[in-house]
């Protein structure tokens, strides 16, 4: 397990931090780890959480392994942008209550304009997902997040 915490790898914060700890990583993977708990943001009323919220789940990874790759070289995390998905199968509904999932992201493509694919499977006890994720993060975002755009 990183000894880094979760919260600071991800431009997120409080209750939209759904990573519990990132497990390993290397130059191309990452591979981070949640239990399902209720009362979150997305739950529904019996604690389980919706396939779709999957993809965050997945985006989270993307981002953990972003921080984790700017950690390294003394670097602040940023925001990086999910641009979406061709590809999102869910073998369940939903994932229940205390629920234990892995989630896995595998680097496809990068360029030097910030543009990303990610391959990833989110696993647990009877349930698998697998998506493609479309990711973009400019190399200057604070700049990027000011100009304005067409």
């Amino acid at each position: 397990m990183i000894a880094w915490p979760v919260a600071e790898l991800l431009p997120h914060a409080g209750d939209m931090v759904l990573l519990d700890a990132v497990e390993r990583f290397d130059a191309d993977s990452i591979e981070a780890s949640l239990t399902v708990v209720p009362g979150g943001l997305f739950n529904l009323p019996d604690g389980s959480l919706p396939a779709w919220v999957g993809v965050e789940i997945m985006a989270q990874c993307v981002a953990a392994y972003a921080g984790c790759q700017a950690r390294l070289v003394g670097q602040p995390v940023e925001p990086g942008f999910l641009l979406g998905t061709r590809h999102y199968q869910c073998d369940v509904e939903r994932f229940p209550a205390g629920a234990r999932l892995s989630v896995r992201a595998l680097r496809s493509l990068q360029d030097d304009n910030g543009m990303g694919v990610f391959e990833c499977h989110l696993d647990g006890p009877g349930l698998h997902a697998e998506a493609r994720l479309n990711v973009f993060r400019p190399p200057e975002v604070a700049r990027y997040l000011q100009e304005p755009h067409v």
